[in-house]
């Protein structure tokens, strides 16, 4: 079991006992095509796996981590705390390519790290890194993008951030170690789930009122249409016998329900909130296709680790 070397909006680690109850007694290969932080994924440690995520630069630094760990690290271990004055050999010093100033290495960095979606030249291993050194120095932990692409999330206060997290990074490698990890549509799933296989889905979730919104993951975002073709791909996948878990906010229960799939409501606590006394319990909804006489005993999968 290793936890999520990222923070990621969403994180089902409170829901992991709830989501295992659901699984199969015997599953062939594990599929994630929503890999976020990848709580469920790390905490599985599979045997046969293929993960996915539709952020190229999520996707992107998991593979740098499978691949590269000792390089990702010299690189952590270069940089310098957020606080600090920019670096005057790196571009963006005085100010960013928006013309706003620069007035830490914090914001020198999230200007460095937003190359790609401007489609300038940048280094893949960088770029990893700087995803994990934001992640672990911004406000909240927040994964946040604006419409061009761009992360926007502003610094926040840490007395003492480890950005670095050597032990985490080696441990998520030794995990990922032959695992594919794709950046592609949520369908590329079609083609590579054969009936006998797990999928897990784990959306941005459905707004639980008007004014909420947990879609702003990346600037594409993911609407009601997006769910509702979520849905159709799990009612496929079902028709050819893989079995599918899928998390979701409460208000997609009906959703899935008239769907015919098994549908239960758990409390789960918010731990990502701009605002901290909002991070209360919501109702979530875990949905599956999985019968209960075709699951395996809760923790069953996992007692190979003792």
């Amino acid at each position: 079991m290793v936890d999520p070397v990222l923070k990621w909006a969403g994180g089902k680690r409170q829901l992991l006992d709830e989501l295992y109850a659901r699984f199969p007694a015997e599953f062939d290969t594990y599929h994630e095509p929503m890999l976020g932080g990848g709580a469920l994924f790390f905490d599985l440690e599979p045997e046969a796996a293929v993960v996915n995520d539709t952020n190229p630069r999520l996707a992107g630094f998991y593979r740098q981590v499978r691949d590269r760990p000792a390089d990702l690290l010299t690189v952590l271990e270069g940089f310098a705390d957020p606080g600090s004055d920019p670096d005057p050999d790196r571009p963006f010093t005085d100010t960013d390519r928006r013309d706003r100033a620069v007035t830490n290495y914090y914001y020198q960095q999230r200007a460095l790290f937003n190359r790609r979606p401007n489609d300038e030249a940048f280094d893949e291993l960088e770029e990893a890194a700087l995803l994990l050194y934001l992640n672990r120095t911004c406000y909240n932990g927040l994964y946040r993008e604006n419409q061009r692409g761009e992360f926007n999330v502003p610094v926040g206060r840490y007395a003492n951030p480890d950005w670095v997290r050597s032990e985490a990074v080696r441990a998520t490698s030794e995990v990922l170690a032959g695992t594919p990890v794709l950046e592609r549509d949520v369908a590329y799933v079609r083609e590579r789930a054969n009936p006998g296989d797990l999928v897990y889905f784990d959306p941005p979730y459905e707004p639980m009122s008007p004014t909420a919104n947990f879609t702003e993951y990346s600037a594409a975002g993911f609407g009601r249409e997006d769910q509702q073709r979520l849905l159709e791909l799990a009612q496929e996948l079902d028709d050819r016998g893989v079995s599918v878990i899928l998390s979701n906010s409460g208000v997609t229960f009906e959703m899935y329900e008239d769907a015919g799939f098994y549908v239960g409501t758990e409390g789960a606590t918010r731990a990502i909130n701009s605002d901290a006394d909002s991070r209360d319990e919501v109702d979530e909804v875990i949905a599956t296709n999985v019968a209960p006489a075709d699951r395996g005993e809760r923790g069953q999968l996992r007692l190979d680790r003792y």
